[in-house]
């Protein structure tokens, strides 16, 4: 065998749960160790290792990041009371990616790996649509409150200062209801913002970002400005050098647009909004575990991970002994990213030359026709689809990346 190509810097790896982290070693084991010469900074993010650390090895794996600059992880269980039970916890641990998020101050891009036998739900889209999502505040920040009897129900804010507080009537109760209050933070915003627009000139793609100021004027509105004012400061040069395009519109205009769009932009989306209209693009586009996702810091951190959850019933099935036919597209996808943006930072071309031959090797092995069992049910009927099992998918993307070495 040629000699192993050499990654200069550690990359951070964090490893997962359930089925992914069956996935996760095979595609170790056959796509990278043996041509790879990598030293991992390794973090073992499974459910049972942070509750025995009090979750600490998550926030361990974050710093690592900020350390090297490039991390890849597995998905990870956020655990719920049954999780709790099943697991024995000690408590519901929060999201790993919301932690890591929040130290890093990241924003999540996903975008969808494309094959020319798996043809997108909306016909006109013709190239990926990458999605920004905010990842601080809204609903997933709030405070919220049942209401059972009369009364008035006010928006507070106390000052530090001691001087007078701003009092604002939400609404006045006569009968049950409910209360919600969220907030966000300026420097998340801008932290946003400068995200969205160094993703869209690294990939050359329009960034687009809607809100619903007309009717949100101050919290919706604030996005808006903070995104202008930081366009005209810092990017609008750039932008036009580039050929590409900043664009506002109204979220429901911006969903409306997007529908009638060949795609090929990055739309930029508050925390909600991206949530959603992230697993939308998901589905048109084909499966989740054909989404890549990346957490871009504004301070130049990156972590890079598939989109998806951790495939818990195929993971059930394989304790049982029984064979998956699960899809590693978006883990592999993963592991490429992170080795290319390492590359990047390297200045070593033939590692992220050796990536893309990975990449390569894994479309054409779906376009080839064989596939996993999700793909089966989205990818254009023709006789010559065949459908594998999990580790048998990765031994041919292995055979067709032979081939290219």
């Amino acid at each position: 065998m040629a000699e192993k190509i050499k990654v200069k810097t550690p990359i951070v790896e964090i490893d997962g749960d359930e089925m992914t982290r069956i996935m996760w070693q095979m595609v170790k084991d056959k796509l990278l160790i043996p041509y790879l010469d990598m030293e991992t900074d390794y973090y073992d993010l499974g459910l049972k290792k942070r509750d025995e650390t009090d979750d600490q090895i998550t926030i361990d794996s974050a710093h690592a990041i900020m350390k090297y600059k490039v991390g890849v992880k597995c998905a990870t269980i956020t655990p719920n009371a049954a999780r709790v039970e099943e697991y024995g916890l000690k408590k519901q641990w929060p999201s790993p990616n919301g932690t890591i998020r929040g130290i890093l101050d990241g924003t999540v891009f996903r975008a969808p790996i494309l094959a020319q036998n798996m043809k997108p739900s909306v016909r006109n889209w013709k190239k990926p649509i990458h999605i920004g999502r905010h990842a601080y505040g809204d609903v997933y920040k709030n405070q919220e409150i049942k209401v059972t009897k009369p009364g008035v129900a006010e928006l507070v804010f106390t000052p530090a200062d001691g001087s007078e507080p701003i009092r604002k009537v939400i609404q006045e109760f006569k009968d049950p209801g409910i209360i919600q209050g969220i907030h966000n933070l300026d420097p998340s915003i801008k932290s946003f913002a400068i995200a969205c627009f160094t993703y869209a000139l690294d990939q050359k793609i329009d960034l687009w970002f809607s809100t619903k100021d007309t009717i949100s004027k101050t919290y919706d509105a604030e996005f808006r400005q903070i995104f202008e004012d930081e366009y005209e400061a810092n990017w609008k040069d750039k932008f036009e050098e580039a050929g590409i395009e900043y664009f506002f519109t109204l979220i429901d205009d911006a969903v409306a647009r997007v529908m009638k769009s060949e795609g090929g932009m990055l739309w930029a989306c508050k925390n909600y909004d991206g949530d959603v209209m992230s697993d939308m693009l998901a589905s048109a586009y084909g499966s989740l575990a054909m989404m890549t996702s990346v957490l871009v810091s504004p301070h130049g951190y990156f972590e890079y991970e598939a989109a998806h959850g951790t495939v818990q019933k195929h993971y059930y099935k394989h304790l049982a002994g029984e064979k998956t036919s699960t899809n590693s597209m978006a883990l592999i996808f993963a592991w490429t990213g992170c080795l290319k943006k390492r590359a990047e930072l390297d200045e070593t071309p033939d590692v992220d030359e050796f990536a893309q031959k990975i990449e390569d090797a894994a479309i054409e092995t779906v376009e080839s026709g064989i596939l996993t069992g999700d793909l089966m049910r989205v990818i254009d009927p023709d006789p010559k689809n065949k459908q594998v099992y999990t580790e048998d998918f990765i031994d041919h993307i292995q055979h067709n990346l032979e081939k290219k070495l």
